[in-house]
């Protein structure tokens, strides 16, 4: 196990009864002049847009409507703009990760007086100014982006998506499991394949001896698994929306990270799909996983870890090594299928490999995938994970 600090100041407050008797107070903690950001009409259909209006009676909100999911960096320029001619003291994001998301880096970029892009670019510079504090309200079990310093923005204009870190979580985050009933079954099957890759991308790690994480990692996958194709067939089993949204809290707040030496790699390539096509990132991260998996193999040295992921998450009780691995790559696949989305790259419209190239350079990059991940990759072996997610 490597060395660490670790802290997150995130007050989270889980469960049905806290937005009606706390937001108001938590708001007002900060002042009253509040931009108000959310995504498109869902909250509104759902009566939680005039929930929040009511709650908020008397302060000045300003709106910042339509963030897209791969939320893009307009939406950020948009945002500034308003931050900064309105005085805005705090920010209040309602929706999944794309809102909260795009929330935290207008939340830097109200101190800034060049273009949000450059903080993006450069997460540096967002350490060397202030952020308004955020505080959100969940409606999407997924990304985890309320409980951690991160965010991803999109680009569309040169085909760039980057993840960049800032200096502060959401001050507070309400995570109301029932406010996440009316999410289709489609939405659920990808915001769960986000948090299952999030647990892959930290638990198929080269740090010797950290069983503590792997054994956390290992519950959380257990999780996840048992839990999300209740949600798609039980839409308003409150248990399974409760279990998705903490699991998916837990899995990206920082604390089963810790203790690793390894980089991601599977998002850095799905980043590039989407980055290109808009995609939805989950789905792309369900085309993508048991591909990457399944180029891992190919290096004996992943052999016991894959080896003990077939036991410890999928109960496979099988005395070879090998053989187990195997089984546990064959489950991983059956489980992302039977969640329902495409599983091709075709049947999401990329039909070709005109950017392939672009995307695997990109991705290497960006990654830094011939060094830090799990098992490095090159171009080559990027194009290669991308060419066998083209077929079945």
């Amino acid at each position: 196990m490597e060395n660490f600090r670790f802290h997150n100041a995130t007050d989270i407050r889980f469960g049905t009864d806290h937005i009606d008797n706390e937001l108001n107070d938590a708001v007002s903690k900060f002042g009253n002049n509040v931009l108000f950001v959310y995504g498109g009409q869902s909250i509104k259909k759902s009566g939680l847009y005039d929930r929040v209006l009511k709650l908020l009676a008397g302060k000045n909100i300003v709106e910042l409507p339509g963030v897209e999911p791969n939320p893009k960096i307009e939406s950020v320029r948009e945002g500034q703009r308003l931050a900064k001619e309105n005085d805005i003291d705090v920010i209040l994001a309602v929706g999944g990760g794309s809102v909260i998301d795009a929330s935290k880096v207008i939340g830097s970029a109200r101190y800034y007086d060049g273009d949000p892009w450059d903080l993006v670019l450069d997460g540096q510079k967002r350490f060397e100014i202030d952020q308004l504090p955020l505080i959100d309200i969940l409606t999407l079990s997924a990304t985890e982006s309320e409980m951690n310093v991160g965010s991803v923005i999109t680009n569309p204009e040169t085909h760039q998506k980057f993840g960049v870190g800032g200096p502060n979580s959401p001050a507070v985050s309400f995570l109301d499991p029932t406010l996440t009933y009316t999410v289709p079954a489609r939405q659920t099957a990808a915001g769960s394949m986000d948090i299952f890759s999030h647990l892959c991308e930290q638990y198929f790690d080269r740090a010797e001896n950290n069983d503590a994480t792997k054994g956390m990692i290992e519950g959380l996958m257990k999780s996840v698994i048992k839990w999300a194709p209740v949600a798609i067939k039980e839409p308003e089993n409150y248990d399974a929306r409760a279990n998705l949204m903490w699991t998916a809290t837990m899995a990206l707040n920082g604390i089963v990270g810790e203790g690793n030496v390894n980089d991601w790699t599977v998002h850095p390539l799905e980043h590039e799909l989407s980055a290109f096509y808009d995609i939805t990132h989950g789905v792309g991260l369900g085309i993508l996983t048991p591909r990457w998996m399944h180029y891992c193999l190919r290096d004996q040295t992943t052999i016991p870890l894959f080896a003990r992921f077939a036991r410890n998450v999928w109960n496979i009780q099988e005395d070879d090594d090998t053989t187990a691995a195997g089984f546990a790559l064959q489950s991983t696949r059956e489980w992302i299928t039977s969640l329902g989305f495409e599983m091709t790259l075709p049947e999401v419209g990329i039909e070709d490999e005109v950017h392939f190239d672009e995307m695997a350079k990109s991705a290497v990059k960006t990654g830094n995938l011939t060094k830090d991940a799990y098992v490095k990759l090159d171009e080559d072996a990027v194009k290669d994970i991308y060419r066998n997610s083209m077929i079945k």
